[in-house]
């Protein structure tokens, strides 16, 4: 019998996931490569001769958005085999699923999410360049093209409106803010083994009734990254070692992400080590934070008031069947250590706060996953460690505990890919008054992913209790829109109410325990492969019991319009 190609052409189903038609056609023999957008695999025919069947990956959702790993809720659902093929990222396997954060390094998009984490090795054949940039994505730098450049960059404008900042605590009224943003990077790889990876920064704000702005808003010309990465398979896994500074996101992003409110993300000096086998992955990191407060040019160090340390496992179970559906998972569990000088160590009390050094050690699990219709996130820390007053060193031990998770149904055969869930939190509060036992006030310093929990800022990740039922609509390929709609609550009414920034500081007494809700809705816009357009809008309505103690209601808009390659 003579040797066929089973050619199976993938168009998207209404959940996102591959649906193939099979044909077989006489072939050559097979050979090892695999066509560019399939993947090819041998298989027996009925007369006991070798076939080659290849499969065809329908094309890559335009439009995604990037709130955690294996992020629920995506405007349309994305296979793996979409992400590899018509995506960038390096070949990590089941962990490339979704936008590829499982994987530990950050989302990959079509273009510039995360350039420290795309491969775009793929394009040493000429003839699958097919955007105008790619001319810049790959660039021989030898005859045989072992040495090779990347080049990747964005340029992001993003303006607010607040009628009410901060739930009126921040004067003036009716602030209007802009900031612009630059992040232009090079990726360096010295053959298979070796490559060197380096990103400038270069932001500024203005606007009227502005706040808060400092060097995490205005920033001369300076290094965001520069690290170099060896690679290497050990022990039947693909291995490397990172080093330099370089940002970080292996973590969940409602506990640490890439401080996406400012112009200038979180940064990091230090090491990190990753192996990653078939089905199961390990991440061990030390960080100091880079100090950016620096106001001229390449003149950023390292802040040794501020760590970051720990490791992350990660498991893909086998993948299932659920109400006749494909499912699968990944199961988290981490360890991740915080210390905390100066005023970023600082804890509450009933009016101001107490200075000295914050130990906290954060033991987690997370599992998340698409089981068919359901999309679901569940996870929960427990937070340890010691608090010590500045002068006295007197000690107190921390216990804090946080609950994460949004589990939603993703409608069949849907033609508006409609999303609907419900996203609970709970971060544990203490009693603020006290000067002895055990700190109940669970804190998460690093900037938690800012649309994760309220699109306004003005709640944070404290001694809250949030309830939020959502829907997102994606109505063209293009364009999604989210509805939202967050409760909140104190977990302690001994403890203050808490912003970013710290404690709130009202101008009388706020002893009830609901804060108020804040209704929101946003719109994705993928105006073509580089550029994207992002608006918000939120009222957080504030409870009798908070504006009878000075609070406010207030509007929040904000808008963001991204250029990236």
């Amino acid at each position: 019998m003579p040797t066929h190609r089973l050619s199976a052409h993938a168009t998207p189903g209404a959940r996102g996931v591959t649906q193939t038609s099979a044909t077989a056609t006489p072939a050559s023999p097979a050979t090892p490569g695999t066509p560019n957008g399939g993947q090819s695999t041998g298989a027996q025919s009925t007369g006991g001769q070798p076939e080659n069947l290849t499969v065809h990956v329908g094309p890559r959702p335009p439009i995604q958005t990037y709130p955690h790993a294996n992020p629920v809720g995506q405007p349309i659902v994305m296979t793996g085999a979409q992400n590899r093929i018509n995506g960038h990222p390096y070949d990590w396997g089941v962990f490339n699923r979704g936008n590829g954060e499982a994987a530990g390094f950050g989302p990959v998009g079509q273009y510039g999410v995360a350039p420290w984490a795309e491969d775009w090795s793929r394009l040493r054949n000429s003839t699958k360049h097919d955007d105008p940039f790619d001319v810049l994505k790959y660039i021989p730098l030898t005859p045989g093209g072992s040495v090779w450049i990347s080049f990747s960059g964005e340029t992001r404008l993003r303006n607010w409106f607040e009628s009410r900042p901060n739930l009126g605590t921040q004067k003036p009224n009716d602030s209007g803010r802009f900031g612009v943003r630059n992040l232009y990077g090079a990726d360096l790889h010295v053959g298979t083994h070796l490559r060197f990876f380096g990103q400038l920064i270069n932001a500024d704000a203005a606007g009227w009734g502005g706040y808060g702005y400092g060097s995490t808003y205005r920033k001369r010309l300076d290094a965001q990254q520069a690290f170099v990465e060896t690679k290497w398979n050990l022990l039947g896994a693909k291995t490397g070692f990172m080093f330099g500074r370089q940002q970080f996101l292996d973590a969940p992003s409602y506990m640490l992400y890439n401080r996406e409110t400012p112009n200038v993300p979180l940064s990091w000096d230090g090491f990190r080590a990753y192996a990653i086998w078939k089905r199961i992955r390990i991440d061990a990191w030390d960080f100091v934070q880079t100090n950016d407060s620096e106001n001229k040019m390449f003149h950023d160090t390292e802040n040794y008031a501020t760590r970051l340390y720990g490791f992350d496992t990660t498991w893909a179970p086998p993948d299932f069947r659920f109400l006749g559906e494909r499912g699968y998972s990944f199961v988290d569990a981490f360890y991740i250590g915080y210390k905390l000088s100066g005023a970023a160590g600082a804890i509450s009390t009933p009016t101001g706060t107490a200075q000295g050094s914050n130990t906290r050690n954060n033991f987690g699990v997370r599992w998340h996953g698409q089981a068919g219709p359901i999309e679901f996130s569940v996870g929960g820390i427990w937070q340890g460690g010691v608090f010590r007053y500045a002068g006295t060193n007197v000690a107190r031990n921390v216990s804090a505990y946080a609950i994460n998770s949004i589990v939603g149904y993703r409608v069949p055969k849907d033609n508006l890919h409609t999303f609907a869930g419900i996203q609970t939190d709970v971060y544990s509060g203490g009693n603020d008054a006290r000067k002895s036992g055990d700190i109940g006030t669970y804190i998460s310093p690093f900037n938690p992913q800012t649309n994760y929990l309220d699109t306004t800022t003005y709640m944070t990740a404290s001694n809250l209790i949030s309830f939020a039922p959502l829907v997102r609509i994606t109505p063209f390929k293009s364009v999604s829109i989210q509805i939202k709609y967050p409760l909140f609550w104190r977990d302690s009414t001994n403890d203050r109410v808490y912003k970013s920034s710290g404690a709130y500081s009202f101008s009388g007494n706020f002893g009830g325990k609901f804060i108020g809700m804040a209704p929101q809705a946003s719109l994705a816009w993928q105006i073509n492969t580089h550029l994207s357009w992002t608006q918000y809008v939120s009222r957080f309505m504030t409870s009798r019991a908070l504006n009878a103690a000075g609070g406010s209601s207030g509007t929040y808009y904000q808008s963001n319009l991204v250029f990236r390659f």
